[in-house]
């Protein structure tokens, strides 16, 4: 079962917010939560909000439990900017490109299967022998 929240035409930079987002892709919900809280970002913030919003989606629509989700997807994509002009020497005008993003949080059940079994870790031909 997957849960989506989004949040639009969030008035920050989507290239500044991607990093944020990058942090918390695959991590548990706990794990996300308390890294955004101690983020000094704008973005952190907002994408904190987001992810409340979607724990309590899952929480109260679909009754899922917020220990056994995970984060996902957390994908910014870019919303409309506005045009602006400022003037410029010589009669001239420079553009101001004032950007939006939209905030998409995806929030998964933790499968129980792999969860039980331990981790198979790779090892070269070499080690093996």
């Amino acid at each position: 079962m997957e849960v989506k929240s989004t949040t639009k035409f969030v008035r920050l930079s989507p290239k500044k917010a991607r990093d944020v987002a990058r942090e918390i892709q695959g991590l548990p919900v706990s794990a996300a939560l308390d890294i955004l809280a101690f983020t000094p970002k704008k973005a952190a913030f907002l994408i904190n909000k987001t992810l409340k919003t979607a724990i309590a989606d899952a929480e109260n629509n679909f009754a899922l439990d917020a220990e056994s989700l995970y984060v996902k997807e957390a994908v910014i994509g870019e919303g409309p900017t506005f045009k602006r002009f400022k003037p410029r020497a010589r009669g001239s005008a420079g553009a101001i490109l004032k950007r939006t993003s939209h905030i998409f949080v995806t929030l998964a059940e933790t499968p129980e299967e792999e969860e039980a079994k331990p981790k198979k870790r790779h090892l070269s031909p070499k080690a093996e022998a």
